[in-house]
């Protein structure tokens, strides 16, 4: 078992307390704007998140490391500015979770508060890679934080905007439908049929963006739904396509055979 540096898990304590007081100063200006039962909810919906963030963060120490490092005397003690700022996205992520049980009226400014902790989000998520590539720092830990706080925040957004009434329910198909996937092969594997790697593409990426954008435009609170919805249900087509073609490569249902070997999938979680 890999050793994580004492001066490392003083680090996750200090994360767990900097998010803590982040909540608590948020609980107490929404207690202060309507009143401390909004403020409560709002902290029931994201008590989650966080407490997510900060597991995800504890278990995944030990990858504090370069990704090509398989020593033990390899993990950093420092957690560094790019996951810094990844756990920073996070925090903005997690806070998304109060606002699926609180939605503030119409004209008040907590309305953009959404539209903006995601559109940050998004930022950060072409800062945090770039500064670790610059400061010749890239570890696993980060590539973790990485996927994890991706799938938070595109849980919890496209929610919100259902929630909301900013996008349509049937845009939630487009999260539902990476577990869909993950789901179709791990049966497949269970029944001990053959699933390929996944192919190569040039476009899950730009839509993996497009989509991002679709989501922070529809929070916008002066975007009308009859603007957002036509706009998300654009968008969200070419992805449930990509799905389906990459489900079909992986399950050798495109008429050529998928000779890429595939670590065979174990568990919902990989």
């Amino acid at each position: 078992m890999t050793t994580v540096p004492s001066a490392l898990r003083r680090r996750w304590w200090g994360v767990v307390a900097a998010v803590s007081i982040a909540a608590g100063l948020v609980v107490l200006a929404l207690a202060r704007r309507f009143a401390p039962a909004v403020a409560g909810r709002w902290l029931a919906g994201t008590a989650l998140p966080l407490g997510f963030l900060a597991w995800t963060l504890r278990r995944s120490l030990s990858d504090n490391r370069p990704p090509a490092d398989a020593s033990e005397s390899g993990v950093y003690p420092a957690l560094g500015v790019a996951n810094g700022i990844t756990l920073l996205r996070g925090g903005l992520y997690a806070g998304l979770g109060g606002f699926l049980l609180v939605v503030p009226p119409a004209g008040s400014a907590w309305r953009w508060v959404p539209a903006v902790a995601y559109g940050a989000g998004i930022g950060l998520d072409w800062v945090d890679g770039a500064i670790a590539r610059a400061v010749r720092r890239p570890t696993r830990l980060g590539e973790r934080l990485d996927l994890a706080f991706d799938t938070m925040g595109f849980l919890l957004a496209p929610v919100i905007g259902v929630v909301w009434g900013a996008l349509p329910v049937w845009y939630l198909s487009v999260s539902a439908a990476r577990y869909l996937f993950k789901l179709g092969c791990w049966l497949r594997e269970r029944r001990g049929l053959p699933v390929g790697e996944l192919p190569d593409s040039r476009v899950r990426r730009p839509l993996a963006a497009l989509q991002m954008l679709a989501i922070a435009v529809a929070l916008v609170p002066v975007v009308p739904a009859s603007v957002s919805w036509p706009l998300a249900t654009v968008a969200m087509v070419p992805t449930l396509l990509v799905f389906l073609r990459d489900y079909q490569s992986v399950t050798g249902r495109q008429g050529r055979e998928n000779s890429k070997e595939r670590t065979p999938v174990t568990g919902m979680d990989e």
